[in-house]
Protein backbone atom coordinates (compact mmCIF):
# COMPACT_ATOMS: atom_id res chain seq x y z
CA UNK A 1 0.00 0.00 0.00
CA UNK A 2 1.56 3.39 -0.92
CA UNK A 3 0.81 6.52 0.91
CA UNK A 4 -1.05 8.09 -2.13
CA UNK A 5 -3.33 5.01 -1.96
CA UNK A 6 -4.53 6.20 1.28
CA UNK A 7 -3.93 9.49 1.05
CA UNK A 8 -6.47 9.76 -1.57
CA UNK A 9 -9.42 7.96 -0.23
CA UNK A 10 -9.24 10.57 2.53
CA UNK A 11 -9.30 13.57 -0.18
CA UNK A 12 -12.32 11.89 -1.16
CA UNK A 13 -14.09 12.81 1.80
CA UNK A 14 -12.19 15.82 2.49
CA UNK A 15 -10.61 17.35 -0.98
CA UNK A 16 -7.54 19.86 -0.03
CA UNK A 17 -8.86 22.25 -1.98
CA UNK A 18 -11.73 23.10 0.80
CA UNK A 19 -9.09 23.45 3.24
CA UNK A 20 -8.67 27.42 4.47
CA UNK A 21 -6.04 29.48 2.69
CA UNK A 22 -3.48 30.27 5.98
CA UNK A 23 -3.69 25.95 6.05
CA UNK A 24 -1.17 23.48 4.87
CA UNK A 25 -3.06 20.49 4.80
CA UNK A 26 -1.74 17.40 2.92
CA UNK A 27 1.60 15.54 2.65
CA UNK A 28 4.35 17.63 4.51
CA UNK A 29 7.04 15.32 4.95
CA UNK A 30 7.80 11.97 2.76
CA UNK A 31 6.86 10.74 -0.42
CA UNK A 32 3.42 9.55 -2.50
CA UNK A 33 5.24 6.60 -3.72
CA UNK A 34 6.27 5.29 -0.50
CA UNK A 35 5.04 2.17 0.89
CA UNK A 36 3.18 2.12 3.79
CA UNK A 37 3.62 -0.60 6.87
CA UNK A 38 1.46 1.03 9.89
CA UNK A 39 -0.51 4.23 10.36
CA UNK A 40 -0.53 6.31 13.46
CA UNK A 41 -3.50 8.51 14.03
CA UNK A 42 -3.06 11.29 15.97
CA UNK A 43 -4.38 15.07 16.94
CA UNK A 44 -1.24 16.87 16.70
CA UNK A 45 2.26 15.60 15.89
CA UNK A 46 4.75 15.99 18.95
CA UNK A 47 8.52 14.23 19.42
CA UNK A 48 6.56 12.11 21.82
CA UNK A 49 4.43 11.46 19.01
CA UNK A 50 7.35 10.37 16.62
CA UNK A 51 8.66 7.94 18.91
CA UNK A 52 5.36 6.55 19.74
CA UNK A 53 5.44 6.17 15.81
CA UNK A 54 8.48 4.74 15.90
CA UNK A 55 8.18 2.50 18.83
CA UNK A 56 5.17 0.76 16.71
CA UNK A 57 6.15 0.11 13.42
CA UNK A 58 4.48 3.06 11.99
CA UNK A 59 6.52 4.90 9.17
CA UNK A 60 3.41 7.10 7.88
CA UNK A 61 1.47 9.68 10.58
CA UNK A 62 -2.11 11.12 9.74
CA UNK A 63 -2.69 14.28 12.06
CA UNK A 64 -5.36 16.61 12.09
CA UNK A 65 -3.18 19.55 12.55
CA UNK A 66 0.02 20.51 10.43
CA UNK A 67 3.34 20.92 12.45
CA UNK A 68 4.40 23.32 9.26
CA UNK A 69 2.01 26.28 9.17
CA UNK A 70 4.76 28.62 8.36
CA UNK A 71 7.50 28.80 5.79
CA UNK A 72 10.84 26.76 7.46
CA UNK A 73 14.00 28.90 6.76
CA UNK A 74 16.18 26.40 8.08
CA UNK A 75 16.23 22.95 9.94
CA UNK A 76 18.83 22.72 12.83
CA UNK A 77 16.80 21.63 15.90
CA UNK A 78 16.25 24.86 17.45
CA UNK A 79 12.23 24.19 17.49
CA UNK A 80 10.30 21.54 18.00
CA UNK A 81 8.98 22.01 14.65
CA UNK A 82 12.35 21.15 13.10
CA UNK A 83 13.49 18.73 15.70
CA UNK A 84 10.01 17.04 14.62
CA UNK A 85 10.98 17.16 11.14
CA UNK A 86 14.40 15.98 11.46
CA UNK A 87 12.72 13.16 13.35
CA UNK A 88 10.32 12.23 10.77
CA UNK A 89 13.11 12.42 7.77
CA UNK A 90 15.82 10.40 10.26
CA UNK A 91 12.90 7.39 11.12
CA UNK A 92 11.73 7.59 7.53
CA UNK A 93 8.39 8.59 8.99
CA UNK A 94 5.89 10.37 6.46
CA UNK A 95 3.85 12.93 7.88
CA UNK A 96 0.17 13.87 6.37
CA UNK A 97 -2.16 16.48 7.71
CA UNK A 98 -6.03 16.68 7.33
CA UNK A 99 -7.03 19.90 8.80
CA UNK A 100 -9.91 22.80 7.68
CA UNK A 101 -10.66 20.48 4.69
CA UNK A 102 -11.91 17.60 7.26
CA UNK A 103 -13.29 20.62 9.69
CA UNK A 104 -15.46 22.08 6.46
CA UNK A 105 -17.28 18.76 5.25
CA UNK A 106 -20.28 17.82 6.05
CA UNK A 107 -19.35 14.69 7.84
CA UNK A 108 -16.60 16.03 9.21
CA UNK A 109 -15.29 17.48 12.52
CA UNK A 110 -18.13 19.17 13.69
CA UNK A 111 -20.38 16.28 12.56
CA UNK A 112 -18.89 13.60 14.71
CA UNK A 113 -18.92 16.79 17.88
CA UNK A 114 -22.54 17.03 17.27
CA UNK A 115 -23.09 12.96 17.43
CA UNK A 116 -21.20 13.05 20.38
CA UNK A 117 -23.53 15.79 21.97
CA UNK A 118 -26.78 13.72 21.04
CA UNK A 119 -27.58 16.17 18.29
CA UNK A 120 -30.09 15.60 15.24
CA UNK A 121 -31.33 17.92 11.93
CA UNK A 122 -27.81 18.82 11.19
CA UNK A 123 -26.59 21.70 9.02
CA UNK A 124 -23.42 23.21 8.23
CA UNK A 125 -23.33 26.58 10.10
CA UNK A 126 -21.58 29.05 7.76
CA UNK A 127 -22.25 27.26 3.75
CA UNK A 128 -19.30 28.55 1.53
CA UNK A 129 -19.99 29.99 -1.63
CA UNK A 130 -18.74 30.14 -5.14
CA UNK A 131 -17.85 26.16 -5.03
CA UNK A 132 -20.82 25.07 -7.01
CA UNK A 133 -20.63 24.55 -10.99
CA UNK A 134 -23.93 24.27 -13.52
CA UNK A 135 -23.13 21.78 -16.22
CA UNK A 136 -25.48 21.52 -19.18
CA UNK A 137 -25.57 18.99 -21.99
CA UNK A 138 -27.41 17.86 -24.91
CA UNK A 139 -27.89 14.19 -25.77
CA UNK A 140 -30.02 11.29 -27.78
CA UNK A 141 -33.42 11.06 -25.82
CA UNK A 142 -32.45 7.20 -25.73
CA UNK A 143 -28.66 8.23 -24.10
CA UNK A 144 -30.29 10.57 -21.12
CA UNK A 145 -30.67 8.12 -18.60
CA UNK A 146 -26.97 6.74 -19.45
CA UNK A 147 -25.73 10.04 -19.28
CA UNK A 148 -27.20 11.61 -16.06
CA UNK A 149 -26.75 8.07 -14.47
CA UNK A 150 -22.70 8.26 -15.36
CA UNK A 151 -22.50 12.31 -14.15
CA UNK A 152 -24.15 11.62 -10.74
CA UNK A 153 -21.65 8.50 -9.80
CA UNK A 154 -18.90 11.00 -10.64
CA UNK A 155 -20.52 13.46 -7.71
CA UNK A 156 -23.12 15.82 -9.89
CA UNK A 157 -26.64 16.15 -8.69
CA UNK A 158 -26.48 16.73 -4.98
CA UNK A 159 -28.36 19.79 -3.70
CA UNK A 160 -28.71 19.53 0.27
CA UNK A 161 -29.87 16.02 1.61
CA UNK A 162 -31.10 15.03 -2.07
CA UNK A 163 -29.06 13.42 -4.72
CA UNK A 164 -29.87 12.27 -8.18
CA UNK A 165 -31.19 16.40 -9.03
CA UNK A 166 -31.71 17.18 -12.62
CA UNK A 167 -33.43 19.57 -14.67
CA UNK A 168 -34.80 18.03 -18.30
CA UNK A 169 -35.89 19.99 -21.39
CA UNK A 170 -36.93 18.08 -24.70
CA UNK A 171 -35.79 19.88 -27.92
CA UNK A 172 -34.45 19.83 -31.36
CA UNK A 173 -30.64 19.61 -32.11
CA UNK A 174 -28.95 20.81 -35.47
CA UNK A 175 -25.19 20.06 -36.62
CA UNK A 176 -23.28 19.11 -39.47
CA UNK A 177 -20.43 17.16 -39.41
CA UNK A 178 -17.43 17.83 -42.12
CA UNK A 179 -16.03 15.03 -44.62
CA UNK A 180 -13.13 14.61 -41.06
CA UNK A 181 -16.55 13.06 -39.38
CA UNK A 182 -17.54 9.72 -37.79
CA UNK A 183 -21.61 11.27 -36.76
CA UNK A 184 -23.28 9.07 -34.35
CA UNK A 185 -26.46 9.94 -36.54
CA UNK A 186 -26.95 12.14 -39.62
CA UNK A 187 -24.71 11.38 -42.26
CA UNK A 188 -21.31 13.65 -43.00
CA UNK A 189 -21.67 16.74 -44.91
CA UNK A 190 -25.16 17.22 -44.19
CA UNK A 191 -27.55 19.40 -41.87
CA UNK A 192 -29.27 16.65 -39.11
CA UNK A 193 -31.65 17.55 -36.76
CA UNK A 194 -31.97 15.59 -33.64
CA UNK A 195 -34.58 15.40 -30.90
CA UNK A 196 -32.10 15.37 -27.49
CA UNK A 197 -32.69 15.82 -24.16
CA UNK A 198 -30.80 18.94 -22.58
CA UNK A 199 -29.60 17.97 -18.65
CA UNK A 200 -28.65 20.62 -16.22
CA UNK A 201 -27.11 19.60 -12.82
CA UNK A 202 -24.99 21.27 -10.20
CA UNK A 203 -21.82 19.83 -9.25
CA UNK A 204 -18.78 20.64 -6.54
CA UNK A 205 -15.93 22.78 -8.76
CA UNK A 206 -13.58 20.19 -7.57
CA UNK A 207 -15.22 17.61 -8.71
CA UNK A 208 -15.33 19.27 -12.17
CA UNK A 209 -12.60 16.63 -13.96
CA UNK A 210 -14.06 13.74 -13.13
CA UNK A 211 -17.41 14.74 -13.62
CA UNK A 212 -16.73 15.92 -17.80
CA UNK A 213 -14.58 12.41 -18.01
CA UNK A 214 -17.51 10.64 -16.85
CA UNK A 215 -19.82 12.86 -19.45
CA UNK A 216 -17.56 12.50 -22.17
CA UNK A 217 -17.35 8.58 -21.29
CA UNK A 218 -21.13 8.10 -21.67
CA UNK A 219 -22.10 9.95 -23.95
CA UNK A 220 -22.64 8.62 -27.84
CA UNK A 221 -21.67 12.33 -29.57
CA UNK A 222 -18.30 12.38 -31.50
CA UNK A 223 -18.17 15.75 -30.33
CA UNK A 224 -20.21 16.33 -26.90
CA UNK A 225 -22.01 19.74 -26.57
CA UNK A 226 -21.59 21.42 -23.03
CA UNK A 227 -21.68 24.22 -21.04
CA UNK A 228 -20.53 25.05 -17.38
CA UNK A 229 -21.76 28.29 -15.54
CA UNK A 230 -20.53 29.83 -12.35
CA UNK A 231 -23.35 29.49 -9.45
CA UNK A 232 -23.46 32.47 -6.42
CA UNK A 233 -25.13 29.53 -4.71
CA UNK A 234 -24.76 28.51 -1.07
CA UNK A 235 -22.84 25.07 -1.26
CA UNK A 236 -24.54 23.62 2.14
CA UNK A 237 -22.82 20.55 2.23
CA UNK A 238 -19.26 22.41 2.97
CA UNK A 239 -18.45 25.53 5.45
CA UNK A 240 -17.69 26.17 8.81
CA UNK A 241 -19.09 25.17 12.11
CA UNK A 242 -22.26 22.91 12.38
CA UNK A 243 -25.96 23.38 13.82
CA UNK A 244 -28.14 20.73 15.49
CA UNK A 245 -30.89 20.25 17.79
CA UNK A 246 -31.25 17.98 21.15
CA UNK A 247 -34.09 15.85 20.75
CA UNK A 248 -35.75 17.09 23.70
CA UNK A 249 -35.00 20.66 25.13
CA UNK A 250 -33.61 20.67 28.07
CA UNK A 251 -31.75 22.80 30.83
CA UNK A 252 -28.42 24.33 30.06
CA UNK A 253 -26.61 23.44 33.28
CA UNK A 254 -27.37 19.81 32.23
CA UNK A 255 -26.36 20.34 28.90
CA UNK A 256 -22.92 21.84 29.42
CA UNK A 257 -22.63 19.26 31.91
CA UNK A 258 -23.09 16.60 29.23
CA UNK A 259 -20.57 18.63 26.80
CA UNK A 260 -17.85 18.12 30.10
CA UNK A 261 -18.54 14.31 30.28
CA UNK A 262 -18.25 13.79 26.27
CA UNK A 263 -15.37 16.18 26.11
CA UNK A 264 -13.40 15.66 29.36
CA UNK A 265 -12.45 18.92 29.32
CA UNK A 266 -11.59 20.48 32.53
CA UNK A 267 -13.37 23.22 33.06
CA UNK A 268 -16.24 25.11 30.61
CA UNK A 269 -15.75 29.08 30.50
CA UNK A 270 -19.11 30.11 29.30
CA UNK A 271 -21.48 33.62 29.68
CA UNK A 272 -23.61 33.99 32.53
CA UNK A 273 -26.54 31.59 31.48
CA UNK A 274 -29.90 32.78 30.25
CA UNK A 275 -32.33 30.27 32.58
CA UNK A 276 -34.33 29.19 29.34
CA UNK A 277 -34.32 26.12 28.31
CA UNK A 278 -32.23 24.92 24.78
CA UNK A 279 -32.57 23.35 21.95
CA UNK A 280 -30.87 24.11 18.88
CA UNK A 281 -27.22 24.02 19.56
CA UNK A 282 -23.85 25.24 17.41
CA UNK A 283 -20.64 24.21 17.38
CA UNK A 284 -17.17 24.79 15.96
CA UNK A 285 -14.36 22.63 16.38
CA UNK A 286 -10.67 24.44 17.39
CA UNK A 287 -11.09 28.40 17.27
CA UNK A 288 -14.33 29.12 16.30
CA UNK A 289 -15.17 32.66 17.43
CA UNK A 290 -15.38 33.98 13.75
CA UNK A 291 -18.82 31.65 14.19
CA UNK A 292 -20.76 33.59 16.94
CA UNK A 293 -22.47 36.56 14.65
CA UNK A 294 -23.83 33.47 12.61
CA UNK A 295 -24.80 31.10 15.71
CA UNK A 296 -26.40 34.51 16.95
CA UNK A 297 -28.35 34.89 12.99
CA UNK A 298 -29.30 31.32 13.32
CA UNK A 299 -31.01 31.81 16.83
CA UNK A 300 -28.68 29.27 18.63
CA UNK A 301 -29.48 28.61 22.01
CA UNK A 302 -26.13 27.78 22.84
CA UNK A 303 -22.69 27.87 20.72
CA UNK A 304 -19.93 25.70 21.66
CA UNK A 305 -16.18 26.00 20.43
CA UNK A 306 -12.51 26.95 21.62
CA UNK A 307 -10.50 29.71 22.12
CA UNK A 308 -12.93 32.47 22.64
CA UNK A 309 -11.20 35.56 24.09
CA UNK A 310 -12.60 37.70 26.91
CA UNK A 311 -13.87 40.74 25.38
CA UNK A 312 -15.67 38.21 22.57
CA UNK A 313 -17.50 36.43 25.16
CA UNK A 314 -19.77 39.79 25.30
CA UNK A 315 -20.90 39.42 21.88
CA UNK A 316 -23.44 36.81 23.19
CA UNK A 317 -25.37 40.30 24.89
CA UNK A 318 -27.52 37.62 26.80
CA UNK A 319 -29.16 36.11 23.54
CA UNK A 320 -27.68 33.11 24.28
CA UNK A 321 -24.91 31.06 25.55
CA UNK A 322 -21.29 30.84 24.44
CA UNK A 323 -18.94 28.53 26.19
CA UNK A 324 -15.60 27.78 25.70
CA UNK A 325 -14.77 23.85 25.66
CA UNK A 326 -11.19 23.63 24.40
CA UNK A 327 -9.74 23.86 21.40
CA UNK A 328 -7.95 20.27 21.96
CA UNK A 329 -11.13 18.93 23.67
CA UNK A 330 -13.70 20.27 20.89
CA UNK A 331 -11.48 18.55 18.00
CA UNK A 332 -10.51 15.41 19.73
CA UNK A 333 -12.91 13.05 17.79
CA UNK A 334 -11.10 14.08 14.54
CA UNK A 335 -8.71 11.28 15.53
CA UNK A 336 -11.47 8.15 15.20
CA UNK A 337 -13.52 9.68 12.23
CA UNK A 338 -10.18 9.33 10.20
CA UNK A 339 -9.65 6.12 12.09
CA UNK A 340 -13.41 5.21 11.02
CA UNK A 341 -12.87 6.12 7.16
CA UNK A 342 -9.62 4.16 6.68
CA UNK A 343 -10.69 1.10 8.37
CA UNK A 344 -13.88 1.04 6.38
CA UNK A 345 -12.18 1.23 3.49
CA UNK A 346 -8.50 -0.94 4.33
CA UNK A 347 -10.40 -3.26 6.86
CA UNK A 348 -6.60 -5.68 6.92
CA UNK A 349 -4.62 -2.90 7.35
CA UNK A 350 -2.59 -2.00 10.30
CA UNK A 351 -4.46 1.52 11.48
CA UNK A 352 -3.50 2.90 15.27
CA UNK A 353 -4.66 5.49 17.12
CA UNK A 354 -2.29 7.38 18.62
CA UNK A 355 -2.26 7.30 22.78
CA UNK A 356 0.17 10.40 23.17
CA UNK A 357 -2.25 13.04 24.68
CA UNK A 358 -0.97 16.24 22.88
CA UNK A 359 -3.01 18.72 24.71
CA UNK A 360 -0.58 21.49 25.56
CA UNK A 361 -3.55 22.69 28.18
CA UNK A 362 -3.82 21.40 31.84
CA UNK A 363 -6.22 22.23 34.54
CA UNK A 364 -5.43 23.04 38.03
Amino acid sequence: MKIKDITSELEKIAPLSLQESYDNAGLIVGNGDMEVSKILISLDVTEQVIEEAKSKGCNLIISHHPVIFKGLKKITGGNYVERIIIASIKNDIALYAIHTNLDNVDQGVNSILCDKFGLVNKRILSPKRELLKKLVTFCPVDFANKVREAVFAAGAGKIGNYDNCSYNVAGTGSFRGSEETNPFVGEKGKLHFEEEIRIETVFPVYKEREIITSLLNAHPYEEVAYDIYPLENEFLLVGAGMTGELKIETDEVEFLNRVKKATGVGCVRHTKLTGRKIKKIAVCGGSGSFLIGEALRLDADIYLTGDIKYHEFFDAEGKMVIADIGHYESEQFAKDLIYSVLIKKFPNFAVLISEVNTNVVNYL
